[in-house]
């Protein structure tokens, strides 16, 4: 005779249509095996991945000078040998020596100091705002790809406008507009930063809907955040990663840049952007205010850009391939 199967409910296990029990199942223990056996494959693969990236010499390279200055805006409020607000005249302009190694700038304020503490205002806005750019642009370029037809086609539209115009005018308006701050820089940059990110998710969500187990979710009655969560968001996310840490590369231009044209942080507050903006005067005879800044913010860009490219790697994503055109 054939079992007619169902869930039993002491101890959810199947029995047949008379009561007797299947010993050889046990839903719950099915259920756990496959909730570790996930979480156990998710756990191998970014272990793998990891591997992978710091194993590249670009990667390694990369991911150390990254983290040298997570760690250096962590610690030098406690390591720097001078108050960077200090100001001394006797000191102006002096070249480097033995007490101050990158000289004094045109307050006569510590240069070396100061270079040592300009990163940390530019790691905490950017910091905050790149996640920000990548959840909201990639929550809306999944959405619409997945709804497509005049809807996407419109946003598409919008988002080639708001593209077609130079970034510093449009960040510019709204700065002028709300003021500078860290509260008003980290929401602009996250907005202007997020709809590039709309592009990049849309277009990796088509190369996803057309595979059969998203039409079997549809056709399962799963609504569109159901099937965003469980079935396209987990073939974009390497995607969004990658494209996450090239939008923070291109945030802390744009921070420094607001910085130097004195529309980012307010002194005496350090930064490099605007430490450059300062003695950029003076560059014919006292270059050595310049050199700090521009070494360690050039050090921070190339390390979060080597580390993209291993990533992209390690995860077997081809960039130029994922571009939309």
């Amino acid at each position: 005779r054939c079992k007619c199967l169902c869930l039993c409910e002491s101890g959810g296990r199947l029995v047949d249509h008379a009561g007797q029990p299947e010993a050889s199942h046990n839903v719950y223990e099915e259920m756990m095996t496959v909730i570790t056996g996930d979480s156990t494959a998710s756990g191998s693969r970014a272990t793998g991945v990891f591997k992978d990236l710091v194993s590249r010499p670009s990667g390694a390279i990369g991911l150390s000078l990254v983290l040298f200055h997570v760690i250096l805006a962590l610690v030098s409020p406690f390591i720097v040998p001078f108050d960077y607000k200090l100001q001394n005249s006797a000191l102006m302009l002096s070249q480097p020596d033995a007490v101050h190694w990158l000289g004094a700038d045109h307050l006569g304020r510590d240069v070396f100091s100061r270079t040592l503490m300009g990163g940390r205002e530019a790691l905490l806005v950017t910091g905050v705002a790149t996640p920000l750019a990548v959840i909201w642009g990639g929550f809306v370029g999944i959405l619409f790809g997945l709804v497509g037809g005049r809807l996407d086609e419109v946003l598409m539209r919008v988002v080639d406008a708001f593209l077609s115009l130079p970034w510093i005018l449009k960040m510019l308006v709204l700065i002028v507009t709300f003021g500078t701050g860290v509260e008003v820089l980290i929401p602009t940059l996250a907005f202007f930063y997020g709809i590039p990110v709309i592009r990049i998710a849309r277009a990796a969500t088509h190369d996803v809907i057309a595979r059969d187990f998203v039409w079997a979710a549809k056709a399962r009655g799963h609504g569109r955040i159901s099937i965003i969560r469980r079935e396209l968001l987990p073939n974009v996310l390497d995607t969004l990663m990658v494209e996450g840490a090239m939008r923070w590369s291109w945030m802390l231009l744009a921070f420094s840049s607001l910085s130097f044209l004195g529309f980012g942080v307010s002194p005496p507050t350090p930064d490099w952007g605007l430490m450059i903006s300062d003695a950029r005067g003076f560059m014919s005879f006292a270059p050595w205010g310049v050199i700090g800044p521009v070494i360690a913010l050039s050090s921070l860009i190339i390390g979060i850009n080597l580390t993209a490219d291993a990533l992209a790697k390690a995860l077997g994503i081809d960039r130029a391939q994922k571009a939309p055109m």
